[in-house]
């Protein structure tokens, strides 16, 4: 037993240094999520057609005295919200996130700032650190619910407090299936803009006062009652280095999956209008502009959208920068100018796909083979029967007047602090 131990200790040991060991992923592969750095912060800035923007991120100072850290989506990553995926567009600002990332794979093209690659070590001007981490390229991005709901795990409130001055929670996250688990309990606000679902109802603080769920002043024991919580920063009166904000609560499961259904019907209707990503993972070239192109899809998708793609139905392509922004875009938007061409087949790899990847390639063949659809260059594919709406204008370059910097957006951008 004892020798099981400290085999199973090696082995954690072993795991967490991997985790923390640099790592830079490769044109073609999907990057394996235990070699990812981690880390939360709050989202206080986005460029969304360009798919970065920067995190305040939590280190062992002062909260508010972080200087904004930006961040960028590699074209596989995904972003979760609501336990749901989801586009930056969806995420609020404020909303404090959970981070996987890598190093910037191609430093030269990076869309935001390269920094050293031990810059997680370095100290900043106020004593924290890890603030700053040079794995600033993201394959996961998701907010308090949805890294709850894909690590098992739920907040279990202790205590509520009513004041007149300001409201708080003692919570600790912890494991679901532990019921005797000691989470590390820790004190949040909220206030009367927080939204309390249960079920399909939308709660305010007052409704359960009325009912004597919560006390209408002074303190109340929970219990221990597992929620699902919207964890945001605000402002902290009294000099606090670090407390964040609940900005909902789901009390119950009927609730959470209501939110993520919901969510996930925004992003159906995004990822119709903004075609499905993939990458080529190879070319079989003939005459006269003739191509057979194989690609792999996208994860994270919903099931609905990947059925869409089926045998000899025709399909639109059209190469895309590394943002996943349209490379191709004309005068008219990228349906003017993408290739066209009927699926061959489709497969499904067996197993667990990676993180990022759906594990299913397509193969089509078009008579109109362009310079964006390269074996590891990404691409966004539609079916014909996915709606041909006009996309806006910041979303894809005109590919007969674009600078060096439309096609690359410079880090120029993001504030030197």
């Amino acid at each position: 037993m004892k020798s099981a131990v400290i085999l199973l200790t090696a082995l954690v040991w072993v795991l967490a240094t991997a985790a923390d060991e640099p790592f830079r992923p490769e044109a073609g592969k999907f990057p394996p999520l235990e070699k990812a750095h981690s880390y939360r912060g709050e989202l206080v800035f986005v460029d969304h057609a360009n798919r970065r923007g920067s995190l305040r991120v939590q280190g062992t100072g002062a909260f508010r005295r972080n200087e904004p850290h930006p961040f960028a989506l590699l074209p596989y990553g995904m972003v979760r919200y609501h336990g749901a995926l989801a586009d930056l567009r969806d995420i609020p600002l404020g909303t404090v996130l959970h981070v996987r990332a890598f190093l910037p794979p191609d430093p030269k093209i990076s869309a935001v700032p390269v920094l050293p690659v031990d810059n997680k070590e370095k100290t900043s001007g106020y004593g924290d650190t890890g603030i700053a981490p040079a794995e600033n390229h993201v394959l996961l991005l998701e907010d308090e619910p949805s890294h709850c709901l894909r690590e098992g795990l739920v907040w279990k409130l202790k205590e509520v407090e009513l004041t007149n001055s300001e409201w708080k929670i003692i919570a600790g996250r912890g494991s679901k299936d532990d019921k005797d688990e000691e989470a590390r309990e820790e004190i949040l606000t909220f206030d009367a803009a927080t939204h309390i679902w249960r079920g399909r109802e939308c709660l305010e603080t007052d409704d359960l006062i009325t009912e004597g769920v919560w006390p209408a002043t002074g303190k109340k024991s929970l219990d221990g009652q597992a929620v699902m919580l919207g964890i945001t920063w605000k402002p902290t009166p009294g000099g606090v280095f670090t407390r964040f904000h609940i900005s909902d609560i789901w009390l119950d499961d009927a609730a959470m999956q209501r939110s993520a259904a919901n969510q996930t019907e925004t992003h159906k209707a995004f990822i119709r209008s903004r075609w499905m990503p993939a990458w080529v993972d190879a070319v079989d070239y003939g005459k006269f502009g003739r191509a057979t192109v194989t690609a792999t899809l996208f994860g994270g998708m919903d099931n609905s959208l990947y059925a869409d793609f089926q045998k000899d139905k025709p399909v639109l392509v059209n190469g895309v920068e590394n943002t996943l922004k349209h490379t191709e875009g004309g005068t008219a938007g990228p349906a003017q100018m993408a290739a066209r061409g009927s699926v061959l087949d489709i497969t499904k790899s067996p197993g667990e796909p990676p993180l990022g990847s759906s594990g299913i390639q397509i193969r089509f063949e078009t008579d109109l083979i362009t310079e964006g659809m390269r074996p590891t260059r990404v691409v966004r594919i539609r079916p014909a029967s996915w709606p041909d709406v006009h996309l806006p204008r910041e979303e894809y370059l005109n590919s007969g007047n674009f600078s060096y910097e439309d096609r690359f957006p410079t880090p120029d951008i993001f504030p030197q602090y």
